[in-house]
Parts: C-alpha cells; structure tokens; sequence
C-alpha cells in the first residue's frame, strides 16, 4: 500500500447529524506507538516489522527522517513497515514538519550519529518549546547550534557521547522524557533522566515509552515518579528486534465517540485493546462524565449517547486532564453542550502544541455562543444557546482543532473548518469516514 498523500489547505462544511448514529468506525494504528517503535527499530540489534502502522504525514515524516539516518525501511502491499537496522548516519538534514514526537525523539538519536544533524520543521514548529531537549544533549556532551532560541532549527554535533546522568525540567512535555529513555540503553553508560519541575504532564505517555521497551527487553528503572520530581535509569544493554501489530490510535477515536454524545445513537470502535498504555483509553470515563453509556465488550468500545444533545444538554463536567491533553479539544468541544459549567485543569502544557490550544478553543467556542475563560491550568466554559459561526471555524494548522469543528458541527448549523487537510498529519481521510459514520 503506498503512503498516502495530503493536500493543500481547503474549507469544509462541516456535515450535521440528522438522527441519532448507529456507527461502527474502524482506525487505523496508533501514532505514538508507530513512531516510538519505528525509533526503536532502527536503534535495534536485528531487523523488526511493524504491522498495521499509521500512515500519516507524521509517521511519513519519522520513516523518511530515519531512512536519512541510515536506517532501511521497506512498505509491503498491505502497509508493514520493515525495519534493518544500520549504524546512524550524520550529514543530514531532518524534517520535522509539525510533529511533537519527531523532534523530541531524534534529536537524542543524532548522539549515536557519525556526523552532524539539523533539525528543521514547519513555521509553527519553530514556535515549540524545544529547550529541554538542546539543553540535554549539551549536558550529554553535544554541541547543539541553536542561535540561543531553544527552539528549530537547530543542529546537534555529537561529541564523545558516553551518556550518564541528565536533569531536564520536563513540565512542558513527556516527549522530552522519552525521547531521551528510548536512545539511553544504545549510550555506553546508559542514561539516568531526572525531571524537575513544575508539573509532569501525559505520564501515561511515559509508560508507554517504558512498555514498548520491556517489549523488546530493555529493563527501565524507575525511581520517585510525581509531578514535580521523576528519576529513570537505563542501563546500556541490546535493543531487541521486534514483529509487532500497532493498537488503533485510540485519541484519534475520541471525536468518533464523542460523535455519539453530539448526535446520539451509538459508534463502536473495533479492535480496542485492553489492557493498553494508550491515554485514549481514558475516554472510557471521561465520556461517562458527559452522561454517556460507555460498554467494552469482545473486545470493541461502544460509546451510546442516547437521544443526544438536541434533545437534552450533556451532564457539565470537571475533569482534571493532566494525562490525557491530547483528549482535551475534544472533551472540551462537548462542554459547549453541556446545560452548566465545566471546568478543565491540568492542560496549561497545551498552549505549546502544535498551537496554543487553549485560546484557539477558547476563540472558537466562543464563537458558537460559549463564554470561555482561560486559566493558568486550563479553561472554564461556560455553553450558551448555540448560534451558527459568522466566520469559519479555524484549525490553526492542528489537526485536533480541525476535528473539533467537525464535532461542534453536527449540531451548530454552518460550520467550515477552514483547513480539514490538517487532520492528514494523524488520520488522512478523516472527512470521508467522518460522512460514512453520518451514513
């Protein structure tokens, strides 16, 4: 199957919902659990196949970033991802594009490189706290040119990396975490990561780092883990290949269920693991809150929102989503159909995604007729009677907002997402299964 393609930026009128769902979407892999295995595969001591991997312009971005890098990467007819190994080559230049993973996690990578390595990306990346990471790799013996921005581009000119010890202040994202316990047990003293800081935000993001390397049977120690102050130690050791099927994407599923809520009825989401590390599995209680019926059985979630919100107002809710920010443009979207007011924490981190998340909500709610209030930690939305937009929904170049309009717009007459092409950086063909669950 080839990688897909993306398209330019173009309007899309979001479709509404006529009656309540009766859905069953089918997602394809996750995009975390892709592209950690994609780097621990070309960090490995034999070859690995990936099976039902995502292909999207993030996981696009890694394979063609670490073919740069030496490794050999093959795509079968059905979509696998085979993986040879080769030691990591310099010289290159990378692509980031706008994905947060690749350019935390290969930056680390660029230690093991005989050369240098520059880093590039989007306009928006540019704008992405990458600090902790140029910081790190200096402490780690590096040189890392980067004007004094902490930010991209940058170049990273490995030194006589042996690892060690690093603290890092990780309150911006786990990504930083991760991508240094993902190359430490390739560095000839392994690595011990100390966070400290103001918060810790998507742990469940952390335990994933950490399962997908026992699965390959690198051991990570872990010492105090709380918010504020965190300890990891990898000890150098061989990096296993690996035969492996991703799980769906289940923070892709999140609009699809919370569709449901929206337009009532039910969606089934096939294949949904458990147990699993990934945070959309959160969604199980998050969209109870809401007043949803949430049942897993043989081995498919079902979300039924009843007679949805045209017929009756959502529950108000107050959630903490400190694990699960990737979750909150749309579980916050569904509070503006609420009948109270909810309030989210936890989610400060988020105003350095791919844009600052919680004023683009807070803009765009607003402008279906909810009061949004930005707090240090968070939003308060305060849901007024819903009124059609007098001008495009916008989605800032960040594929969670793009699908935010599309669930506000099932049941806000008038929404245009000014840029569905967005969502192609983790779900290409999101507007064509988006109409096939309208049926």
């Amino acid at each position: 199957m080839p990688a897909p393609t993306y398209s330019a930026p173009a309007a899309w009128t979001a479709p509404p919902a006529h009656g309540p769902l009766s859905a069953v979407v089918d997602l394809p892999g996750s995009k975390s659990l892709t592209n950690r295995e994609l780097v621990l595969s070309a960090l490995a001591d034999g070859p690995s196949v990936l099976r039902r991997p995502l292909a999207a312009r993030d996981t696009d971005l890694m394979v063609g970033a670490l073919r740069r890098l030496g490794t050999r990467i093959a795509r079968d007819a059905d979509g696998a991802l085979r993986i040879e190994p080769s030691p990591i080559t310099g010289g290159t230049d990378v692509d980031c594009g706008l994905a947060g993973t690749l350019m935390r996690f290969l930056p680390p990578v660029a230690l093991l490189a005989d050369g240098p390595v520059r880093f590039d990306g989007d306009e928006r990346a540019r704008a992405r706290p990458m600090a902790t990471t140029v910081r790190s790799l200096r402490a780690l013996g590096a040189e890392v040119d980067d004007d004094g921005r902490g930010t991209l581009p940058f170049t990273v000119v490995p030194g006589a990396t042996r690892g060690g010890r690093v603290t890092i202040d990780a309150s911006a994202s786990s990504q930083f975490v991760s991508g240094l316990l993902l190359v430490g047990a390739r560095l000839p003293e392994g690595l011990e990561v100390e966070h400290r800081g103001e918060r810790l935000p998507s742990m469940p993001h952390i335990a994933m780092t950490i399962d997908v390397l026992a699965r390959r049977r690198v051991r990570v120690d872990t010492g105090v883990a709380e918010p504020r102050a965190a300890r990891w130690r990898v000890a150098p050791q061989r990096i296993h290949g690996r035969d492996v099927e991703i799980e769906p994407d289940l923070s892709n599923a999140a609009p699809f269920l919370a569709a449901a809520l929206v337009a009532g009825g039910t969606v089934t989401v096939p294949g949904w693991p458990d147990p699993t590390t990934q945070v959309g599995d959160r969604l199980r209680d998050w969209l109870a809150a809401y007043g949803a019926e949430v049942r897993l059985e043989h081995g498919a979630l079902t979300v039924d929102g009843g007679a949805g919100v045209r017929a009756a107002p959502l529950a108000p809710v107050d959630l903490d989503l400190s694990e699960g920010g990737e979750l909150a443009p749309t579980l916050v979207g569904l509070a503006a159909f609420a009948d109270g007011r909810s309030t989210f924490t936890g989610i400060g981190h988020l105003r350095g995604h791919e844009t600052d998340r919680l004023a683009a909500l807070a803009a765009e709610l607003s402008g279906i007729g909810a009061t949004v209030r930005e707090t240090d930690d968070g939003l308060v939305v305060e849901p007024g009677p819903p009124v059609a937009p007098e001008r495009p929904w916008r989605a800032y170049a960040d594929h969670r907002m793009a699908t935010t309009g599309a669930l506000v717009g099932l049941a806000v007459d008038g929404v245009v997402v000014d840029d569905i092409g967005t969502t192609a950086k983790t779900l290409p063909g999101f507007a064509d299964l988006w109409r096939r669950m309208l049926g």
